[in-house]
């Protein structure tokens, strides 16, 4: 993991690979943004004519390299697009800052130090830059046989992570300076974490093995934790989750997580769907569609890592994290469509699509859920492909029975840098869902998928308590290129929302 340190060196004299600076786009070509001025004037001054001339216009995401100028103990200049320049007066976004950082500390793969001299205003920016730093320079390697494993001194250090990154402009004795960069320490590394348990293979994520995982991490950081098994889930009726899990050699499991403050007035809890393979069961999902299904379970991911991040940061707020863990696979005992499964809450489900099982699992949970009465419930899970046809590959849809809560899980988002859209909950499409056989089937109508989920899902949350459901099925796994401090493969999509949250509960600023 890269370490992160303040530094109030000047650049020329600091030791390191890279000085990383910010160019943005100005109306007349690219400028210098600030926290640069020492190397633009080694350059006379005329570094942005520099910059221009090599090809840089300051979009974003956009790395120009550039020898460092006479006189500077570091051999490369770092140029990192910002974007837009802001208005007068106006201070860079700080996601604009996260995925500067996290563009630059991608590129610096090998590298064993790295100054970052971005703009910083205050506190905040220096949280962004280093929270885009550790999300940046996140790699999964653990599977590869390189020659790190051959004691090859030169493969490894071209092939490990940024090892060092010096903030400059960070002052290492302010209380708030130091207290984002810790903050953007803990819910980075917690972040990654859940992008590790995304990419790692499914046969060595079952539920168990997951559960396991989380018992380690409970037990560091001081985190209360209950591992029901199949004879415990059997014993507590829990229907969904073993419904699902009926055809795996591998039982399920229902994992919670109990963060407590003793300063705690609210109670918040996260559930968080983890179907350590999905192949669809009996309704087996077509060729093509099976390769990434390891990532069905981002969403306990999210939960986990979110717990154990604010559990790290001590956050004056309860926070109770359910982990739906079941592997959903084709066998002579799998669940069969037509099947009916009594849940955990009592009701029964007609399964019509076996494929349509992390609404099951969920349900169990957040009946378990709410039998404590937090204040709020939120659940995380890659849910539907219908909510990727509407909202695309980087963009997680928020479904809410509380107008005002869904749109204060929207705000907290967009500000940690998480592109999110609210969506309705249609009452006419529960009709759908009727069955002949049952209190309710597990599909409805095809048009509107994701909302027919989501409206699954809130008949299985308590009377009175508010809730919101994350449909992350788009961002949770980039099958693309790498992009600002976005990995290919599991994102860890929607662990900052979720911290977010808690902080603005402890705060008493989420109602």
């Amino acid at each position: 993991m890269t370490a992160l340190t303040l530094s109030t060196a000047a650049a020329p004299g600091l030791r390191a690979d890279a000085i990383v600076i910010g160019v943005a786009k100005g109306a007349k070509g690219p400028i210098v943004a600030p926290g640069a001025e020492a190397v633009d004037k080694a350059f006379d001054g005329r570094l942005a004519g520099v910059l221009e001339t090599l090809g840089a216009s300051g979009a974003e995401g956009e790395v120009t390299k550039l020898p460092a100028p006479a006189g500077f103990k570091t051999p490369l200049v770092l140029a990192v697009g910002l974007g837009s320049e802001p208005e007068k007066d106006a201070a860079y976004d700080a996601e604009a800052l996260r995925r500067a950082a996290g563009a630059a500390a991608r590129t610096l793969t090998g590298a064993r130090k790295a100054a970052f001299a971005l703009p910083v205003t205050d506190a905040a920016d220096i949280g962004a830059i280093g929270e885009g730093v550790l999300l940046g320079a996140y790699s999964f390697d653990a599977y590869k046989q390189s020659a790190r494993a051959n004691n090859d001194a030169k493969a490894k250090n071209d092939k490990a992570p940024l090892a060092e990154a010096a903030l400059l402009g960070g002052k290492p004795r302010d209380a708030a300076h130091k207290a984002a960069l810790a903050r953007a320490t803990a819910v980075g590394e917690e972040l990654n974490r859940a992008r590790d348990l995304i990419n790692m293979p499914p046969n060595d994520l079952d539920p168990e093995a997951f559960a396991a995982l989380a018992q380690t991490a409970a037990k560091e950081h001081g985190i209360k934790i209950q591992v029901l098994d199949e004879k415990a889930l059997v014993k507590g009726g829990y229907g969904g989750i073993l419904g699902v899990g009926a055809g795996s050699a591998s039982a399920p499991r229902l994992v919670k997580l109990s963060y407590t403050s003793s300063k705690a007035k609210k109670h918040l809890a996260f559930v968080g769907k983890g179907i350590t393979y999905d192949s669809g069961g009996i309704s087996l999902k077509p060729a093509g569609h099976n390769e990434t299904m390891k990532c069905d379970m981002s969403g306990a991911a999210a939960v986990f890592a979110a717990v154990v991040a604010a559990a790290r940061l001590g956050l004056e707020v309860n926070v109770t994290g359910w982990l739906a863990l079941a592997e959903n696979m084709p066998s002579g005992s799998a669940t069969r469509p037509g099947d009916v499964l009594r849940m955990y809450s009592g009701k029964t489900v007609e399964v019509l699509n076996t494929d349509a099982e992390g609404r099951l699992v969920l349900a169990d949970a957040l009946w378990a859920a709410s039998a404590e009465k937090p204040d709020a419930i939120v659940d995380v899970a890659t849910l539907t492909g219908a909510m990727m046809l509407a909202l695309g590959s980087r963009t997680f849809g928020i479904m809410a029975n509380d107008d005002a809560f869904r749109s204060a899980v929207h705000e907290a988002a967009e500000e940690v840098g998480e592109p999110a859209w609210p969506m309705p909950l249609p009452e006419h499409l529960l009709k759908g869902m009727d069955s002949t056989v049952a209190d309710i089937a597990n599909m409805g109508e095809r048009m509107g998928g994701g909302l027919v989920a989501g409206l699954f899902l809130r008949e299985f949350v308590g009377e009175g308590i508010t809730w919101a459901h994350l449909d992350i099925a788009g961002p949770a796994f980039n099958e693309g290129g790498p992009f600002g401090y976005t990995p290919k493969g599991g994102t860890g999509t929607a662990v900052r929302t979720l911290v977010r949250l808690a902080e603005l509960t402890a705060s008493g600023d989420l109602g």
